[in-house]
């Protein structure tokens, strides 16, 4: 069924726009509570449970690149590709062993703030700098080209006004009422993103005869997580690698996503969020990636309809829609489809205008801000990054999806994530070594990613990422190493250590058994580990 054919019937529209309507009016809600307090815009007082945390984690990391991107780069090639979205374990770990005790205890407010702590002012006036530019040119528009791409194809309607519409829905509760209105509107996104995408997931697999035993049958090279060094679309080892890398940046060192833990209301709420969060991404790929290997055993092995190979996969999810969901579920999926898009456009947007109020312009123009002019500043900012990021989203179109996202994610990255391994880790990090890191990392990312394809060497670029994070941490080293070191009223309180560890499931009054962080980190690593021991 081509996706020119596609039409939504009177229910269809009325559960979108009735879905989406709610979505708005809890966020409006949300933010009638939120006090006018930068405390209260920004972090929304410190107050959030543990799972509003794990489903605001979640709904804000998938959104368009994950369902359009991910569905077409497994269409393309194959289960491997899910492991973008089932590769957090590792990561988790590392966020919940170093990260969120370090911010936690130290009341970091944003990750450039615990920069300024760290380093010095100019490092985190690099990271301000860059996250700024990099959300609204690298983060937001293929967000918002995925939303408007599917959205249009799918309803006819022109692509502009679903941007306008994206983003005036999204900002109206957004920049009103700030993160408090963000992650409870998070929350109800998403169930409406995983219910819609399970709904569809288990419909297109019940039109292929045989059911997923005869998808396996028919291509099983396909239906591996596992793919050697030198795979083009996702080899093992450069998930490794990335694990300490790229992936690391994105789940504890991105504003976006630290945001979230940082309004937790104790520590042990962030770290049970994080845990939810790892239980609601065993069922993601069944959303986000496993609909593409549906999509190709339905064309390229069954031949009803003309294959999207080689350069058409970013449509495999509009055709799957157009193809499987019949009217009333149509309308479900495509509002948790809607809802997943505002989900990360206000979380990026909300992350501008903390940024921009706290780091940027109390910091350099208006140290003495009140709170009413902070709060408008970041209205402001937020509401100019959507306008721009809306206006570039038609760039995406010119290069892969997926491949834009994950690319220049990885070269914004490597330097960040690199400085702030070596400065918890290693007390003879300073400031110098960090400013080294910074710049110097930027410049090796550029220069390895233009040479090495110029000198005939072509690498994934998660090895790029990896090589260049390791001449960036020698770098930070050896710079460190021949300047003083730091006094250790700037490194002791970011320094880890293992007794961090120890202190997991002793914040706050005793807790039972069966809420223990210990407890339920177990069971989702069984579950992660069983799931790689299958598809291996």
């Amino acid at each position: 069924m081509p996706t020119d054919a596609f039409r939504l019937s009177t229910l269809d529209v009325l559960i979108i726009l009735g879905s989406t309507l709610a979505v708005v009016g809890v966020g409006l809600f949300a933010a009638r509570r939120t006090k006018p307090t930068t405390e209260g815009y920004f972090l929304a007082e410190g107050r959030m449970r543990w799972w509003v945390i794990g489903a605001a984690f979640v709904s804000t990391s998938v959104s368009s690149e994950q369902i359009v991107g991910t569905v077409g780069a497994t269409y393309k090639g194959g289960l491997a590709i899910a492991n973008w979205e089932w590769w957090c374990l590792p990561t988790y770990l590392l966020m919940m062993a170093f990260f969120i005790p370090l911010y936690l205890r130290n009341r970091i407010l944003t990750v450039p703030e615990f920069l300024n702590r760290r380093f010095g002012s100019a490092c985190g006036a690099i990271y301000s700098a860059v996250t700024l530019l990099g959300y609204v040119f690298i983060f937001l528009p293929p967000v918002l080209y995925g939303g408007s791409l599917t959205l249009s194809q799918l309803t006819g309607w022109p692509p502009w006004v679903v941007l306008l519409g994206i983003a005036v829905l999204t900002g109206s509760y957004t920049l009103l009422g700030g993160l408090g209105s963000v992650m409870w509107t998070d929350a109800v996104q998403c169930a409406m993103l995983l219910g819609g995408g399970l709904i569809l997931f288990f419909i297109a697999l019940g039109e292929i005869p045989g059911g997923w035993s005869a998808m396996t049958a028919a291509a099983p090279e396909r239906f591996h997580l596992y793919r050697p060094p030198g795979d083009p679309e996702a080899p093992f080892l450069g998930l490794v690698l990335a694990s300490l890398g790229v992936f690391l940046f994105y789940q504890s060192t991105n504003q976006v996503m630290v945001q979230r833990v940082l309004s937790a209301r104790s520590t042990w709420d962030g770290m049970m969020g994080i845990v939810f969060a790892g239980f609601l991404n065993l069922f993601r790929p069944l959303v986000t990636c496993l609909l593409g290997l549906i999509v190709y055993h339905w064309l390229d092995v069954l031949n009803r309809g003309p294959s999207l190979l080689p350069d058409r996969h970013d449509q495999a999810f509009p055709y799957a829609l157009a193809t499987f969901a019949p009217s009333g579920v149509r309308g479900v999926v495509l509002a948790g489809f809607l809802a997943a898009v505002m989900s990360t456009v206000s979380a990026l947007a909300n992350s501008v205008a903390t940024i921009f109020s706290i780091d940027v312009y109390a910091r350099y123009w208006r140290a003495n801000a009140g709170h009413r002019e902070m709060i408008t500043t970041g209205r402001l900012a937020g509401g100019i990054a959507l306008v721009v990021s809306a206006t570039l989203a038609p760039v995406v179109a010119q290069i892969g999806l997926f491949k834009y996202f994950q690319t220049g994610v990885t070269y914004m990255a490597t330097p960040f994530i690199s400085v702030v391994l070596l400065g918890i880790l290693w007390r003879r990090t300073n400031a110098a070594g960090a400013l080294a890191g910074l710049i110097g990392g930027f410049i090796l990312q550029i220069a390895l990613a233009l040479g090495l394809p110029a000198a005939g060497v072509h690498l994934h670029w998660l090895y790029t990422g990896a090589i260049a994070q390791a001449l960036t941490m020698a770098l930070a080293a050896g710079v460190s190493c021949a300047s003083p070191p730091p006094p250790p009223s700037q490194v002791e309180p970011f320094l880890w250590k293992p007794s961090w560890l120890r202190e997991v499931d002793r914040d706050g009054p005793p807790r039972p058994w069966w809420q223990r962080i210990r407890l339920w980190l177990a069971l989702y690593a069984v579950a992660w580990c069983g799931i790689y021991w299958h598809f291996w």
